[in-house]
């Protein structure tokens, strides 16, 4: 190898590895997530889910509804203001997009059109249950199973047992949080002093 050969190699060594974590100088770095493709898609995820609304139209809730929610999950989310107000509170927890595939999953159930139905669980699978995908929720592997199969034919049905595993995950884990949480803590104070006003 010549002299020049070998700084040319020398040189490009240098340079790659400028490029690499601070913890590691090899080739094969594990910091494959800084490209500009991943950091465009991160940047374009955190936009959308701050931009989005409310996802349903509802009126301020009332004591009672907004008391109604530490007795059961169940009653928080049949209320589409219980529901708004824990999807508040799951995006500071950076698991909106549970609350976000339940929903989708509930519109879903209410389709009758054949083909608006596949477009919208081809939508659902690519938003959350992909790997590829940003919002990816949390399946074990049973369940990504038979989604998988029955994606060759979808219905409205296709992820009825992936919507039940992120509601219980939901209840389980996020809801005992919200009760805690100064979001409701600070909506059940408002709501207790209007109503005590009237």
């Amino acid at each position: 190898m010549s002299q020049n050969e070998n700084f040319t190699t020398t040189q490009s060594a240098r340079n790659h590895r400028s490029n690499t974590c601070c913890f590691c100088w090899c080739c094969c770095c594990s910091c494959s997530w800084k490209d500009e493709d991943d950091r465009r898609r991160k940047i374009s995820h955190d936009v959308k889910l701050e931009t989005i609304p409310n996802c349903e139209p509802s009126a301020t809730p009332t004591a009672e509804e907004v008391r109604s929610w530490a007795q059961s999950f169940d009653k928080l989310m049949k209320t589409p203001s219980g529901r708004n107000v824990f999807r508040e509170f799951l995006r500071t927890e950076y698991s909106e997009e549970n609350m976000l595939f339940w929903l989708a999953c509930e519109d879903l159930k209410n389709e009758a059109n054949k083909s608006a139905i596949e477009e919208k669980a081809r939508m659902i699978y690519e938003d959350f249950i992909s790997i590829l995908s940003p919002k990816e929720v949390s399946l074990d592997s049973r369940v990504r199973d038979v989604i998988n199969k029955k994606m060759a034919e979808p219905s409205t049905q296709t992820f009825d047992d992936a919507q039940l595993q992120i509601y219980t995950l939901m209840h389980r884990d996020s809801y005992p949080r919200f009760l805690n949480s100064s979001i409701y803590k600070s909506l059940f104070q408002r709501s207790s002093s209007t109503s005590s006003e009237s």
